[in-house]
């Protein structure tokens, strides 16, 4: 059971190199994880053909790493999370 005292506060930054194909995939995970989400800045940088996305998360480590997990394991996209120390 999740309580208040398990739930950790981080910053999630995504960079897609193939925005083209991607994205999808992508809105689809954090879609199913928008519970965890609480706040989201896309950046289409279009003269990299990058797709840049950072979120402010809010929930457990498993949850938390069960997404950035599956983001992960996406052919061209890098994942990277930063946690509160508190």
């Amino acid at each position: 059971m999740t309580t208040l005292q398990n739930l950790r506060i981080g910053v999630v930054a995504i960079i897609n190199q193939d925005p083209n194909d991607a994205y999808k995939t992508i809105n689809d995970i954090l879609h199913n994880y928008s519970s965890i989400i609480k706040g989201r800045l896309g950046l289409p940088y279009k003269e990299r053909n990058l797709g840049i996305i950072t979120l402010i998360v809010e929930g457990d480590t498993d949850q938390i790493g069960a997404m950035t997990g599956k983001i992960g394991q996406i052919a061209n996209v890098t994942v990277k999370t930063v946690f509160a120390k508190t």
